[in-house]
């Protein structure tokens, strides 16, 4: 079985940085893809970026692009998330994600196989 867990969350002034870490472990496998949704309370989970992880193509929610990048370490079975000019409106838990058996499409949340737990950030104006 396979686990994702995130870390690098907290609390930080609107237009300061984070950089979230999530590593994978357990049984080796390939991913296909993983990425980052996150979730504000009442609000439905939403997709913000996704990494190939053999092609490196990435994908970005339209709210992040130009603020955030992603990127992987592909031994360590790791994907990194940093995030740049943080609004109070990021503020939500962020839950990495990761597809391993196809089917996949970028920011679809039925797709995903794997979830972390969740990381909190919290972004105060």
């Amino acid at each position: 079985q396979i686990q994702l867990v995130e870390s690098g969350g907290g609390s930080v002034q609107a237009g300061r940085s984070l950089r979230l870490s999530c590593a994978g472990s357990g049984r080796a496998v390939s991913p296909l893809a993983m990425g980052w949704f996150r979730q504000a309370p009442g609000k439905e989970r939403e997709f913000v970026a996704s990494i190939g992880w053999n092609s490196g193509n990435i994908y970005y929610g339209n709210s992040v692009k130009g603020r955030f990048t992603i990127s992987r370490d592909i031994p360590k079975t790791t994907v990194y998330l940093q995030m740049s000019s943080l609004k109070p409106e990021d503020t939500a838990v962020y839950y990495c994600s990761m597809n391993v058996y196809g089917g996949y499409s970028p920011g679809v949340r039925e797709d995903i196989d794997y979830w972390g737990q969740g990381t909190q950030v919290i972004v105060s104006s």
